[in-house]
């Protein structure tokens, strides 16, 4: 991936003196850049048309909040003219953050991250508990569950002659009947999330290596949002702690990341959780692993919103089926592991 001739166009919205620019190879929605300005890094990001522009008045209250807390996050850098975003129309919209120093890892290898990624969250969720802003809607459908399963089903009925309707069918019909079986959450409040935890989004510093183990910065917050905390903390624990990761048709659940990251969580939470809410954090993995079952599956039909493989995958749907089996498994073993996981979340 080259620098496009855009790059140019955009940094000169920007009270930069003599920018150098090289491109980031990573990243499935945006197309991003690290830009030098003397001693100043930045991420320079053309971002995903799929985003609504609101979310950028999202990210610059989380983040000004959090900055104003003490806890070290980017910022996003508004041009000479006091824009959040540059808008090239065709050539799309970009934005400039500050970046922060550190290493991301695609998967948790010790009890010593997690732990350390749990307080990370923890402190990013007490520092927002107090903040004060009418979140923009994200421009996506963002885990709304009921929505997803409406999907699930649409898919199914509409794509009967795809060559996998079958084999989706069948694992929709079970993914459905857990959905319906769940048991209602009650008196659970909203709080701030980051709600894309990954283990890749969560900043450690040093430069490489596992004995990176102190978690210092939360990253990619397009879709900071109000949601429960049991809807975070699932979305974490699904990445966090699958051993065989998105990939595999089976699961493996880590008890010990899980239990980690759980001690590191609520050892550094501010927050004063009611007890509906404290007890809700056990259904957290099961409810979003099924959720993404959901998505994965309707995907494998529609063929339209998930990236694939095409070295280890013969189509888009084949690689989506076994990632929606996969987060069927993992929801299989998070429900009969739930009693040890309550245990451990009490304390």
């Amino acid at each position: 991936m080259g620098v496009p001739p855009a790059v140019e166009r955009v940094l000169s919205a920007y009270r930069l003196s003599g920018p150098r620019v090289e491109p980031i190879p990573v990243g499935l929605i945006h197309e991003s850049f690290d830009v030098r300005d003397g001693a100043a890094a930045y991420v320079l990001q053309r971002v995903s048309p799929i985003f609504s522009p609101g979310i950028h008045e999202n990210i610059r209250a989380v983040t000004e909040h959090l900055h104003a807390r003490g806890v070290l996050t980017f910022r996003i850098v508004p041009t000479a003219g006091g824009s959040l975003t540059v808008d090239l129309g065709a050539d799309g919209s970009w934005r400039l953050l500050t970046r922060v120093p550190g290493v991301c890892f695609e998967t948790c290898s010790s009890a010593e991250q997690a732990r350390a990624a749990g307080g990370l969250v923890a402190r990013f969720h007490s520092a927002l508990a107090d903040l004060d802003h009418a979140f923009r809607p994200l421009g996506i459908l963002w885990h709304d569950t009921p929505a997803h399963l409406r999907q699930l089903e649409e898919a199914v009925g509409g794509h009967r002659d795809h060559p996998l309707h079958g084999d989706v069918a069948a694992l929709a019909e079970r993914i459905l009947a857990a959905a319906r079986d769940a048991d209602p959450l009650e008196g659970v409040p909203d709080r701030v999330v980051h709600m894309d935890l990954k283990f890749n989004n969560v900043l450690f510093a040093g430069e490489s290596g596992t004995a990176c183990k102190e978690a210092v910065s939360l990253i990619d917050l397009d879709t900071v949002c109000r949601l429960p905390l049991y809807m975070e903390l699932g979305d974490a624990w699904r990445s966090w702690c699958n051993r065989r990761g998105e990939d595999s048709p089976e699961a493996e659940l880590d008890m010990e990341i899980f239990r980690a990251s759980a001690e590191g969580y609520l050892g550094s939470l501010e927050l004063a959780l009611g007890r509906e809410e404290r007890a809700s954090l056990a259904h957290g993995l099961e409810r979003l692993s099924l959720e993404l079952a959901a998505r994965f599956a309707a995907d494998a039909l529609v063929e339209g919103y998930f990236g694939w493989d095409p070295e280890r995958f013969a189509s888009r749907g084949e690689h989506n089926l076994v990632r929606a089996r996969g987060q069927l498994s993992l929801f299989e073993q998070a429900r009969a592991a739930r009693g040890e996981l309550a245990r451990l979340l009490a304390g």
